[in-house]
């Protein structure tokens, strides 16, 4: 269902998608109550939403949606620019995609980019999208204003483990879903678990954004990952959008490497790039986590990880918005443990007290 207060958009979607053999379009609406009325008699697989419409904006009713009867919903508006708080918004609302729609020649955009969008449909028809709380309102081990004083108190007994070097580390990817499983993850981390690095799929300019909301939430520190930063306890750095991170090793200690490059495995930032480069930095001393995404960006990377000796996570299906990448890491004998969502962040702490 395609739902656009812009007739043009709509006419334009509708014939693009229509013609495809695997993809039928049971409707189109003006605005979300004309949606809610047609939905009433067929519910889509996948919903195709803008934002800015009349009578109800797209935010309000995807979350509505999610709360009532969750529906994999790509996001196609000029307001979810990149880096822009509204796109963010959607995402933690439960989108599993984001397109966003130029201001002008909607028709040469789509043209150019046709491949792209019936692919991300495809995706999002194979995505479970489930209920989770907005970013920031989850139960959270302590509330973030404690999490906050103990960063910023020097003298906290275990703020003081951020000055050590580590031995250790945790290397976690995720695409679709995931923004919603790594607050789920990291809002339950003790302040002074194993150092943490992620690639979560992002556009460059939402991860700064998104790491500051993480960070808002959780007891242990999150920020962007810039060239040359340590990885230590208590910290998790999150690859920045549109860049690849990976893990080198510098004497005793690990430092990340930010750096532009080509597309691997179909993204950028890619799983595989981190996952290979802690494969070759830290051998068994890591950890490899993949949670929910589409496709297989990764596995081949935590196979790698698996190999030199890492102890491998895969979250479970039942769990998971999109079972895609663990899914295709598990097949290829890459994986040491299978776990719901609930169960990785005990699975972390325990690893982090064993070290």
């Amino acid at each position: 269902m395609i739902v656009d207060d812009s007739a043009v958009v709509r006419s334009m979607l509708n014939e693009m998608l229509s013609g495809q053999p695997d993809i039928a379009v049971i409707a189109t609406a003006p605005d979300p109550l004309f949606a809610q009325q047609k939905m009433r008699g067929e519910r889509p697989d996948v919903l195709i939403l803008d934002i800015e419409m009349p009578r109800m904006d797209g935010l309000t009713f995807l979350r509505q949606v999610m709360r009532e009867e969750p529906i994999a919903t790509i996001v196609f508006s000029s307001l979810a620019e990149q880096g822009s708080a509204t796109a963010l918004e959607a995402l933690d609302a439960g989108a599993v995609a984001i397109m966003t729609k130029p201001g002008a020649g909607v028709g040469d955009y789509l043209q150019r980019q046709q491949q792209e969008f019936i692919h991300t449909v495809r995706q999002a028809a194979a995505a479970r999208p489930r209920q989770v709380k907005a970013l920031g309102n989850a139960n959270t081990s302590r509330p973030a204003s404690s999490a906050a004083a103990l960063r910023s108190n020097p003298s906290n007994a275990t703020a003081k483990a951020l000055s050590k070097t580590t031995d250790a580390i945790i290397a976690i990817g995720t695409s679709t879903g995931g923004t919603q499983a790594l607050e789920h993850v990291l809002t339950r981390l003790p302040l002074d678990c194993i150092g943490l690095v992620i690639v979560q799929h992002m556009p460059a300019n939402f991860t700064r954004l998104f790491a500051q909301r993480l960070n808002n939430a959780c007891a242990i520190e999150v920020r962007e990952a810039q060239d040359g930063d340590r990885v230590l306890p208590g910290l998790a750095l999150i690859a920045p959008g549109g860049m690849h991170l990976s893990v080198q090793r510098s004497g005793a200690q690990y430092r990340v490497q930010v750096q532009d490059g080509p597309t691997v495995s179909r993204h950028k930032p890619s799983v595989d790039v981190l996952f290979r480069s802690v494969a070759r930095a830290a051998g068994a001393n890591a950890v490899g986590v993949i949670m929910t995404g589409m496709g297989d960006d990764g596995a081949r990377g935590l196979k790698s990880m698996h190999e030199a000796g890492a102890t491998t996570l895969a979250q479970d299906e039942h769990s998971c918005v999109v079972f895609g990448m663990p899914k295709e890491a598990i097949r290829l004998g890459g994986v040491s443990h299978v776990c719901s969502l609930d169960e990785i962040p005990g699975q972390i702490g325990r690893l982090s007290r064993r070290t």
